[in-house]
């Protein structure tokens, strides 16, 4: 079995959930006949190993070289970390960093902590994209931090709501590593 094969079954087995009727409430408010928890594969060690090799191995494909990665906290933290790790033990370091919800209210009330600074260049990561609102977010505050978004790379595009879309139009690439086909067989 291939690593993209694993992380499937790995998903399938702890995070993908699905039913006859819609009864999973989206972050959109919207209901879905499925739904991704996808804390349960990104947390687990082998989870965290393939994903981080997945994406990192997408990166190199795609001839980026960014000096960080990260998203909005808490579904883009341990892909970031697990690339972060990986890209470590591949001799190619690339910096994790986390985008906070909100404002920070005491200490330096940075909203993004790593080690990245004005002028970096970034791939900005999400576990699961529907609307791409969460990612969307991402973006616009790495940009306004100053960071130089190279791309996105998410872990599951569930393919509806637009989310790619809304996401590229902000004037940035989206690639996935897996979509929601992976998991339920595309409708002719």
């Amino acid at each position: 079995m291939n690593l993209r094969e694993s992380l499937i079954q790995i998903i399938k087995e702890r995070s993908f959930c699905s039913s006859s009727e819609p009864k999973f409430k989206l972050v959109s408010g919207a209901l879905s006949n499925f739904y991704f928890n996808m804390k349960k594969t990104t947390q687990s060690p082998e989870g965290m190993h393939l994903v981080g090799r997945l994406v990192f191995e997408k990166i190199k494909e795609l001839g980026l070289r960014p000096d960080g990665i990260g998203g909005l906290t808490m579904g883009a933290d341990p892909v970031a970390y697990a690339v972060s790790m990986y890209s470590y033990i591949m001799k190619e370091p690339i910096q994790a960093f986390v985008i906070r919800k909100g404002p920070k209210e005491h200490g330096l009330k940075l909203p993004i902590e790593g080690n990245v600074k004005q002028g970096n260049h970034v791939v900005i990561v999400d576990d699961v994209v529907t609307t791409g609102g969460s990612t969307i977010k991402a973006v616009n505050l790495a940009k306004e931090y100053g960071l130089i978004v190279d791309a996105v790379i998410v872990l599951v595009d569930r393919c509806e709501q637009n989310g790619r879309q809304n996401i590229e139009a902000l004037g940035c690439p989206v690639y996935d590593i897996l979509t929601l086909n992976d998991f339920i067989p595309a409708k002719n």
